[in-house]
């Protein structure tokens, strides 16, 4: 048997339901103590006492597969889509095979970006709030059809997305570099980011984080956008500049976000955030159901068996 490291936190909340599975394929599993991420040291400590990892966010660096090959480590898969927290670079250099579980959990994703999209239209958060705190508030929303919203990104999350806010009569236009004409999508428009953003009512980012767009919605971006933009994240946080939002949203230029995505997560307990009555927060739990999580798991637990299969 193949000792293997969890430490993907959606996968940690169900880690029962997979003991019986990995070991079918020659791996015993062992949850790590996490909430979020472990720290570099914490990692470098631990990794090499393992023959698989199967990641979460947390900082697999090129010191990290370093320490884990100097012991153990043989293979190791990225949990999930993202990937921008993991040196492949290193991994090939050190010949440690790896790979991610794409195409997953688009769906999933999607439905919480749309939540989030028909939450902030209607402001239920603030209703739910003052319900809570024995008010009957009444605020008047806006109505969805008509409206034009921005997706960032048109991978699996991004084109569920799009559909899904199609269908609820937005008017949606994509931007994504990498992918050509409407992506099978009717009624589609395309632009070039940031061009148009001043008339969007809403922006919904659905990207991969690399090198090119981190900060993408700047302070500079955020004064382009029309008075009482909406912002949506399910994908990484520091795809916006987090002290530009908080800046704008203090003004009411932006009239409010939903986040399930921050630059330092855990959300930290003095970030100015957590005390803004318009801003929906979330915990990077977007693709975490009982039935993708299985899924994903399951995937990732097929690959690294069959990186570590016939190993010594």
């Amino acid at each position: 048997m193949k000792d293997v490291l969890i430490t993907c936190p959606p996968m940690l909340g169900q880690i029962d339901l997979f003991y019986d599975y990995a070991a079918e394929r020659g791996l015993t599993l062992h949850p790590a103590k996490v909430t979020q991420v472990l720290s570099e040291d914490e990692l470098k400590a631990l990794l090499p006492g393992y023959d698989g990892w199967i990641i979460g966010d947390d900082p697999a660096t090129r010191a990290v597969f370093a320490a884990g090959k100097a012991g153990r480590l043989t293979a190791a898969v990225k949990w999930g889509i993202g990937v921008d927290n993991v040196d492949f670079a290193a991994c090939k250099d050190l010949g440690i095979p790896i790979i991610n579980t794409p195409q997953m959990f688009g769906a999933e994703v999607a439905d919480v970006a749309t939540a989030f999209v028909i939450g902030l239209a209607r402001q239920l958060f603030l209703i739910d709030r003052g319900v809570r705190a024995g008010q009957w508030l009444k605020p008047a929303g806006i109505s969805l059809q008509g409206r034009r919203a921005a997706v960032v990104g048109l991978g699996d999350i991004g084109r569920n997305t799009v559909t899904r806010l199609q269908a609820l009569g937005l008017k949606v236009v994509a931007y994504d570099p990498g992918v050509e004409g409407d992506a099978g999508i009717a009624g589609l428009e395309r632009a070039v980011w940031p061009v148009g953003v001043e008339d969007m009512d809403f922006l919904v980012f659905t990207c991969a984080l690399n090198k090119h767009n981190f900060h993408m919605l700047s302070a500079e971006v955020l004064a382009r956008c029309k008075p009482g933009i909406r912002i949506v994240n399910v994908a990484r946080g520091p795809l916006i500049d987090e002290a530009a939002l908080i800046a704008a949203l203090q003004s009411g230029h932006v009239h409010s976000a939903a986040l399930d995505v921050f630059e330092v997560e855990p959300l930290p307990a003095a970030n100015s955030l957590r005390g803004m009555e318009r801003v929906i927060l979330g915990t990077h739990n977007g693709s975490n159901t009982i039935d993708g999580v299985i899924r994903a798991s399951h995937e990732a637990i097929d690959k690294l068996s069959g990186f570590l299969e016939g190993t010594s």
